[in-house]
């Protein structure tokens, strides 16, 4: 059984860094893509940065790019978002995500398994 747990979200200041992390365990992810979505309070959940697990290829949005970097230790099964220079508008609740294919992928239908979030608050 798939189990994706996100931690290290929480309250800091515009200009400000968190460092997310997803525990993944149930299975071996070396044939998945991971990948970090977010959704706002009356928002459509959006795409934020992807990682193929063997490889480690990435893709960001255009909101991530040049902030976020998504990294992943396979020896912990555990993936990262490091965002700096964090904004007001980055608050939300943030999501680890692992889709089965070898490539990246933008799309949350196609992210099989969800963690339940965790909630990241940009003050100005």
């Amino acid at each position: 059984q798939v189990q994706l747990v996100e931690s290290g979200g929480g309250l800091v200041q515009a200009g400000g860094s968190l460092r997310l992390s997803c525990a993944a365990s149930g299975r071996t992810f070396s044939n998945y893509v991971m990948g970090w979505f977010r959704q706002a309070p009356g928002k459509e959940r959006e795409f934020v940065a992807a990682i193929v697990w063997s490889g480690g290829s990435t893709y960001y949005a255009d909101s991530a790019k040049g902030r976020f970097t998504i990294s992943r230790d396979s020896a912990k099964n555990t993936v990262y978002l490091q965002m700096d220079s964090l904004k007001p508008e980055d608050t939300a609740v943030y999501y680890c995500a692992a889709g089965r294919t070898w490539v990246v992928i933008t799309n949350a239908a196609r992210y099989a398994y969800w963690g339940p979030g965790t909630q990241v608050t940009v003050s100005s």
